[in-house]
Parts: C-alpha cells; sequence; structure tokens
C-alpha cells in the first residue's frame, strides 16, 4: 500500500517536531480542541459608571472591553490561587 506524502510515522513526526520542524500540514486542524479553554456565555448586569469606566481603560489600553474584563478577571483569579 503506497503512503500519501501528508501520512508519516510516529517517529518521522516525533523526529521532525523535535528537530524544529513545520509539522503543522500533518495535522488535522478540523479535529482539535483547547481542553479547559473552552468558551461559555456569561452575562453580568453592571452600573452605568462601572461599564464606563471599563470603557475607558479598555480604549487606553488599545482593546475590547471584553478583553479587558477577561485579562483583569483572569490576574485576579491567578492571584487568588
Amino acid at each position: 500500500m503506497k503512503k500519501s506524502k501528508d501520512t508519516i510515522s510516529a517517529e518521522e513526526f516525533d523526529r521532525k517536531f523535535e528537530e524544529g520542524e513545520d509539522i503543522s500540514h500533518f495535522l488535522d486542524w478540523s479535529a482539535a480542541r483547547r481542553p479547559g479553554l473552552e468558551q461559555r456565555r456569561v452575562n453580568v448586569d453592571l452600573p452605568q459608571w462601572m461599564i464606563e469606566s471599563l470603557d475607558g481603560e479598555a480604549k487606553r489600553v488599545g482593546v475590547t472591553r471584553q478583553s479587558i474584563v477577561k485579562v483583569w478577571l483572569a490576574e485576579r483569579l491567578k492571584a487568588e490561587q
């Protein structure tokens, strides 16, 4: 049986990876997952002053409101661990 040129052995895959070669074309990205990083929607009601403060800080940093909230929450949760 002839191998496809996009098919290699596990040993060859490991060797290429260890040598720093680009192995991305050997991967099936349609099946990729990020365990523990799946997104879930959460609704939070905030007072107007808080939203305005978030928007101001997000604009100052050059990111979206959602991004600044995520970063700040992640920092706080990491600090609490």
